[in-house]
């Protein structure tokens, strides 16, 4: 969906070749989500279905311009005001791990912890830098402020990351020694694999 309505976004200045649009996308991200030709060319051909975009000129789909459509424009004013729907989280790979690990085996948790973190740490670094090298540079247009609001997107969500595996090693801490864990509710269970002294905690979150 982003990448659908990334490119609706480029050809509301203008119509644009395939070719220009995956650059300009790259641009305006700082290559952070490459995209392959067949990508835009594939997305293409499904806003061109949909009546959001139409076809200009001659050419081959290698050689055609693309421009907007009213329905297009509607649609894409649509998603600028619509928040971003986060009921429905994708599904993180750490978050699966930890839980999957947790009781598991012959698992050392902690370790996974602690290389997860080293991980998350050096990634923000580089961002860090990069976000440097970017202010140094100048944000004088609009591509350089574009790319700075994804660098800082990135260097918060490592810095939440390194928080949340801070939060991960205290409660496996307190399993260890037995300490309690928040209840869900009164009614709460014991979960299989939990000591008695640690409650079951609920699954909708961390306290």
């Amino acid at each position: 969906m982003s990448i659908r309505f990334g490119l609706l976004a480029l050809l509301e200045s203008g119509p644009r070749y395939g070719s220009q649009l995956r650059v300009e996308f790259e641009s305006r991200t700082g290559a952070t989500w490459p995209l392959n030709i067949g990508q835009v060319y594939t997305t293409l051909g499904r806003l061109e279905r949909d009546g959001l975009i139409v076809p200009e000129g001659g050419g081959d789909a290698k050689q055609q311009l693309y421009a907007i459509t009213e329905a297009g424009q509607a649609e894409l004013g649509d998603w600028y005001a619509r928040p971003v729907d986060r009921t429905q989280p994708s599904r993180d790979e750490l978050a699966i791990k930890l839980a999957m690990a947790v009781g598991a085996p012959g698992v050392d948790i902690r370790a996974i912890i602690q290389a997860q973190r080293r991980h998350t740490l050096k990634a923000m670094q580089d961002y860090t830098r990069l976000k440097a090298r970017a202010l140094a540079g100048g944000t004088d247009s609009r591509d350089d402020i574009a790319w700075l609001l994804v660098l800082e997107q990135l260097i918060f969500s490592a810095e939440a990351e390194s928080r949340w595996l801070d939060h991960c090693e205290t409660r496996l801490v307190r399993l260890a020694e037995g300490r309690p864990q928040p209840q869900r509710s009164a009614s709460s269970q014991q979960t299989p694999g939990i000591p008695a002294a640690s409650p079951a905690k609920s699954r909708g979150g961390v306290s």
